[in-house]
């Protein structure tokens, strides 16, 4: 098992859900914590939790869409502990339809803080990791959806994708730069968070005019095959991410029941049939 002790995390969208429960198993292996969120009312809630356990925090609000965010989580992190060693990628939101359905908010506010916010993070954030010249991780939350090709959702299923792209590449480079700094992707199916609540934290000018947000969380409970009451809980996907940590796993993948269905896609691609 990985000494994390003393180390400090860094975590985006760390108000509920998987960020929060990276967080507190962060704090359960000794780690100083920094917890990036939008909404200042999970950030605050997260902050108490880890203060009343113990752990040294610090809350930064982040939008992770504003790259000038980033820098600022960068700065407050460094200017607090004097380094980073883990960056948790995992603010993530859902919105959409179909690729022509979707509106223009809904693209520009998905890709936004799921793509860009983790360009803006590795931009920012793996320079600092490699002048540091010690061990450091990366882990970017996707998603099953990045390893398949249909979820009803396109914006999301897109971003999810590119996710998964950006850290296969990123994993390549740093590696051939023998650099000590280790990258994972995390690929859960359904977890029970409040992702499909994402809307509450929509930025204003990327709200839709007239119709309200439709997140298709039933057709994506249907293509993972299981309901709420079968998903895993955000404390079991920390659980898992460490595991692979300690086993140095690249793709963490925590339902296995999605397999069969990433080897059908793969399938598909190699004997080139729709």
């Amino acid at each position: 098992m990985k000494d994390f002790q003393n180390l400090v995390a860094v975590i985006t969208g760390a108000g509920s859900g998987i960020g929060r429960a990276l967080a507190l198993r962060c704090a359960r292996a000794g780690m100083r914590v920094v917890v990036a969120d939008i909404s200042l009312v999970d950030l605050a809630a997260v902050e108490g939790e880890l203060r009343a356990a113990g752990t040294d925090v610090l809350a930064v609000r982040t939008d992770v869409a504003q790259r000038a965010d980033i820098e600022a989580l960068a700065d407050q992190t460094l200017a607090r502990f004097g380094a980073v060693h883990m960056l948790f990628n995992n603010a993530g939101v859902i919105a959409g339809k179909t690729a022509w359905e979707s509106t223009w908010a809904d693209w520009e506010w998905v890709l936004g803080v799921n793509v860009w916010g983790v360009v803006y993070a590795c931009k920012v954030f793996v320079p600092i990791m490699l002048a540091q010249d010690t061990p450091c991780w990366i882990i970017n939350t996707a998603s099953a959806t990045g390893l398949m090709s249909n979820n009803p959702v396109a914006p999301y299923n897109v971003s999810k994708h590119a996710v998964v792209g950006l850290s296969e590449s990123l994993y390549h480079s740093l590696a051939q730069r023998d650099a000590k700094v280790k990258v994972a992707v995390l690929c859960p199916g359904w977890v029970r968070t409040r992702i499909m609540d994402a809307g509450r934290n929509r930025p204003a000018d990327l709200m839709n005019d007239q119709e309200p947000q439709v997140a298709a969380n039933e057709p994506q409970k249907r293509r993972f095959g299981q309901g709420v009451e079968q998903a895993r809980t955000p404390e079991q996907v920390a659980e898992a991410v460490f595991d692979a940590l300690d086993h140095d796993v690249f793709y963490i993948l925590t339902h296995p029941e999605i397999i069969p269905l990433v080897e059908e896609r793969t399938r598909l691609i190699v004997n080139r049939v729709d």
